[in-house]
């Protein structure tokens, strides 16, 4: 999301962050075949480090992405009511999309990170439309 949002020319405008709902990969690099997978796409990933979600992010952001429904409904039971409508799944962006899930990728092989790298990207594109229309309307 973020090479798309600096592409767009709108880094001074979007923030991205990410975090998860269990707190078990605080403080851990991303997983070493996602990594690669990504490093092969032109992300850099070495820098980000897991950290759980907290409260004040429902405030922060305007968007909560989960990747499947089981996150999401963790998002929603963490969320304050006033803030549950910015829960979403990342795939909800997505045109034409084979499932509403990112794919779950460490119990295969590298072609599932592959596989969630596509799903993203596409999802992003997705995202980034309603984000240009989002600012372009003034929300």
């Amino acid at each position: 999301m973020r090479a798309q949002i600096e592409a767009a020319g709108l880094a001074s405008r979007i923030v991205v962050d990410s975090a998860g709902t269990g707190n078990w990969h605080i403080g851990e690099a991303p997983d070493a075949r996602a990594q690669g997978a990504a490093r092969q796409r032109g992300y850099d990933l070495s820098a980000l480090r897991g950290r759980q979600i907290g409260k004040a992010d429902f405030e922060r952001f305007d968007l909560l992405l989960a990747m499947d429904d089981a996150n999401l409904r963790e998002l929603h039971k963490l969320c304050p009511l006033e803030h549950r409508h910015k829960a979403r799944l990342l795939m909800e962006f997505a045109a034409q999309a084979e499932s509403h899930e990112v794919a779950d990728p460490y119990f295969g092989g590298a072609q599932g990170f592959e596989q969630v790298l596509d799903q993203c990207e596409k999802a992003c594109q997705g995202l980034l439309a309603e984000l240009r229309a989002r600012l372009a309307a003034g929300n």
